[in-house]
């Protein structure tokens, strides 16, 4: 489950399935993400092939998975929910 968001683009398109803070082009792969991270038990059951997932540096813990070109999904991990979702361009 997505317990809470820092990008509140996200939280509009996972539940409206659009939003103005959001690139049209990002939608379906977004949310496609959003949803994966949103039914996940655990941060490493976002291994699967095109999401690039990947532990990030730093403190606390966050995590990373591909979204198109340079735009990712940041978020921590706090249980079994996801919190502090971002949407991340990295370059």
């Amino acid at each position: 489950m997505i317990s809470s968001y820092k990008h509140k683009g996200l939280a509009e398109l996972f539940d409206t399935g659009k939003s103005a803070k959001v690139r049209p082009d990002l939608w379906v792969r977004t949310v496609r993400r959003l949803d994966a991270i949103a039914t996940a038990k655990t941060p490493e059951a976002l291994r699967v092939p095109g999401f690039d997932f990947h532990p990030l540096h730093g403190v606390p813990q966050r995590y990373s998975v591909h979204i198109n070109g340079p735009w990712c999904i940041t978020f921590a991990w706090n249980g079994e929910n996801a919190i502090d979702v971002d949407l991340e361009n990295y370059h």
